[in-house]
């Protein structure tokens, strides 16, 4: 097991690692910094909007950490205006369990992972260190040359070769690298319940992420999916067992 230091270290070993704490509390920014500090992890802090677009501007970071209560400014205004210009992952904070349309809202515009007030600071460490670990396994996967194939379901096209999504209408769809190989897992098992633990393996994530995290990647994938992801066609929950991809898959060479 790799002790929090050990991780700073590791992640931190080319001195570019950096992380950006959004919050308008200056108690609570610096007791997250402080903690983050004091792991090998270098930091960043910004209270506003104009403060976290100017950091994003002239920094290079690799995670921020996104207080959705930012005074009289809408935290997840800024999350979207975030994911407009930049993929850095992000782990939004929310106030009080009752607000939980904001972290749906929140996961839906691309967040990473949340934390709910109040929290413990080794708990957001380790999230951190997934959320950053999965961004790095997704950066560093090789693409799928031999052999690769097209799959073709319910109108849409993913070609393995290229790594492309297609639409029934023909327009093509980013995927992120954790999305692409967690569609890939449904298109080669379809119409056959998977766990999410057997989905964890197949976006290559590792063993210290919280299983909730494969979650947070259905979300996303089925909102470029589904005409309605709140009564998705594609990919089904099965309650205590995973997910099911429910249509049909034709498989032809790329």
């Amino acid at each position: 097991m790799v002790g929090d230091s050990d991780f700073g270290r590791q992640i931190n070993s080319d001195r570019s690692f950096r992380a950006l704490v959004i919050d308008d509390d200056a108690q609570m920014r610096r007791m997250v910094m402080t903690y983050l500090e004091t792991n090998d992890i270098s930091v960043a802090g910004a209270s506003n909007k104009r403060d976290t677009l100017k950091q994003l501007a002239t920094g290079e970071f690799r995670l921020a950490i996104l207080d959705l209560q930012l005074g009289t400014e809408n935290g997840l205004d800024l999350l979207r205006e975030i994911r407009a210009i930049s993929e850095i992952p992000v782990i939004i904070i929310t106030g009080h369990r009752r607000h939980e349309v904001d972290r749906v809202v929140g996961l839906e515009l691309g967040a990473d992972d949340y934390l709910t007030k109040p929290f413990g600071l080794s708990e957001l460490l380790a999230r951190a260190r997934a959320v950053l670990r999965r961004s790095e396994s997704s950066r560093t996967a090789p693409a799928r040359d031999s052999g690769a194939l097209m799959y073709h379901f319910g109108g849409w096209t993913l070609d393995e070769r290229a790594q492309r999504l297609t639409a029934p209408s023909g327009e093509p769809i980013d995927l992120t690298k954790s999305e692409y190989y967690l569609l890939i897992a449904f298109l080669r098992s379809p119409m056959k319940p998977l766990s999410r633990e057997r989905l964890l393996q197949a976006t290559r994530m590792h063993e210290d992420v919280f299983d909730r995290s494969i979650d947070v990647q259905i979300l996303r994938l089925r909102r470029k999916l589904e005409k309605n992801s709140s009564a998705p066609e594609f990919i089904q929950t099965k309650r205590g067992i995973g997910y099911l991809f429910s249509v049909p898959v034709k498989v032809t060479k790329a």
